[in-house]
């Protein structure tokens, strides 16, 4: 019982670390990440349940969320670490809309 109360108190307390100490638009990527992560395990969710009958379809709907993801925690880091990276947080977002585009042309293009 005394494990599961330390793991308890971690946990509340890297909680509240990242609410006091996490800007704002990094709180608001990484909601945008756990909506990503739901509405992708919605979509495996369905496939288990109803088939795979549109299976391109299926695959473009989670290929844009994984490939959308990933793009933002690439956005997060450059935002998150200016230094590192020498790019402003505008040129960074510009990127991000840029590959955005780029992703999602290439995933409706497999819709067909």
């Amino acid at each position: 019982m005394q494990a599961v109360e330390i793991v308890k108190d971690l946990g509340l307390e890297g909680w509240s670390r990242y609410l006091s100490e996490t800007p704002g638009r990094i709180k608001l990527l990484d909601t945008f990440l756990v909506f990503l992560a739901l509405t992708g395990t919605m979509q495996i969710g369905y496939m288990v349940l109803a088939g795979v009958y549109p299976y391109e379809s299926f695959l473009a709907g989670v290929f844009s969320c994984l490939g959308t993801g990933v793009l933002t925690v690439c956005l997060r880091s450059q935002i998150q670490n200016p230094s590192v990276f020498n790019v402003s947080q505008e040129r960074a977002f510009a990127d991000f809309l840029l590959a955005n585009f780029l992703l999602h042309f290439a995933v409706f293009n497999f819709i067909g």
